[in-house]
């Protein structure tokens, strides 16, 4: 549905990895590999997919991860994500990216979402960003640090997707086969210069960034603070030893550099290295239910959605996005039953096998953390 509703060049943009995609094509392809090993006779008449991160108790272990541009999908999109977020009570994370003020979203959304920060050049202007994340009640800052320039996304170049923005007839003529999302999404932004296709000048400069300014924002947030874009067990200790609370593993949706691994593929290694003292949640190819409880499985703590939740948001707003989160919660739930593991608290490597393409054997998985309920 998604597809129908959203002209090629956005659809695309939300669609789309870079360079050759392979990375784009791992994430999905690397949950697909990894087998359940179920349990029977077990009693799951009684099940519960509640999870607690940092004392406070969430409905199920999803969250919504911070969308750059999603007022590109819904007119004030990052409004409807969060009021769905809300009302499943997991957590949103805003995108530095956003069409919709911090405070704004806040007050319209019945409550502060975390925050990613892209870390400017200036200094003054990170102080005030965090500045506002903390003044306006965020519990948790989210330091992106996977794009240092800009990636290689063919597709957009082909399809005039830059900046400047070029639009030639293609591109009308496919808007205006499209008249809901331009009448309802592109003018109305357009119209209140919130340029969907505008990004400031300092978003688009971040190869300065060294764990020297980690080290600064740490000192200047008094709140969480998660290091995303982490693949590597040598930066995920590092995280650890600048003080962050937590990390994201993650290859930014395939969507920067073309070539890293999945990150299911390298979350055992990462949890084996710092899972006891760090938080530790995973994005990137998530699916199904199935695929949050096999990440799970694998020792993160929370799985957060970004294309699963803006086909919902493209498709149907708010109503949409509840309505993804209701299947994958309905998933989830049938999975642990199925499973024969009543509580998403006792998920872990017990319940997977690794299947290997170049063997007929099967052979356990890497040991993740087993939790407790």
């Amino acid at each position: 549905m998604a597809r129908r509703r959203l002209p090629k060049i956005v659809y695309d943009y939300l669609e789309g990895g870079s360079e050759d995609q392979l990375t784009l094509a791992a994430n999905p392809e690397a949950f697909e590999n990894i087998k359940f090993a179920p349990r029977t006779l077990v009693d799951v008449s009684h099940r519960s997919q509640k999870v607690t991160l940092f004392g406070r108790v969430y409905e199920c272990p999803i969250g919504i991860a911070p969308i750059g541009a999603a007022g590109l999908f819904w007119r004030e999109g990052d409004i409807a994500l969060a009021r769905a977020a809300r009302s499943a009570n997991i957590p949103f994370v805003l995108s530095t990216h956003s069409f919709v003020p911090l405070e704004r979203l806040a007050w319209e959304a019945g409550g502060p979402p975390w925050f990613q920060l892209y870390m400017p050049r200036e200094r003054e202007l990170a102080r005030e960003m965090v500045r506002r994340a903390a003044d306006t009640g965020c519990e948790a800052l989210v330091l992106t640090t996977d794009v240092p320039v800009g990636a290689n996304r063919e597709y957009n170049e082909r399809n005039g997707f830059g900046l400047p923005l070029r639009i030639g007839p293609g591109q009308v003529l496919d808007a205006l086969r499209h008249p809901r999302w331009l009448c309802g999404v592109f003018a109305p932004a357009w119209l209140s210069r919130r340029n969907p296709m505008k990004l400031s000048e300092w978003a688009t400069r971040r190869d300065h960034m060294s764990w020297s300014d980690f080290a600064w924002l740490r000192e200047a947030w008094p709140r969480k603070l998660f290091v995303k874009g982490v693949l590597a067990v040598e930066d995920a200790q590092l995280a650890l030893e600048h003080g962050a609370d937590g990390i994201f593993v993650s290859n930014h949706g395939g969507r920067q550099l073309d070539g890293v691994p999945s990150a299911v593929e390298v979350l055992p290694q990462i949890v084996a290295a710092v899972g006891e003292r760090l938080t530790i949640v995973v994005d990137g190819g998530v699916r199904r239910g199935s695929d949050i409880v096999k990440a799970l499985a694998l020792g993160a703590d929370m799985v957060f959605l970004g294309r699963a939740a803006i086909y919902g948001l493209a498709a149907c707003g708010e109503a949409g996005v509840r309505r993804a989160l209701q299947l994958l919660r309905a998933e989830i739930d049938r999975v642990l039953a199925l499973l024969g593991c009543p509580s998403i608290e006792d998920v872990g490597p017990q319940y997977l096998r690794a299947a290997h393409k170049d063997s007929a054997v099967v052979r356990p998985l890497p040991v993740g953390r087993v939790r407790t309920a």
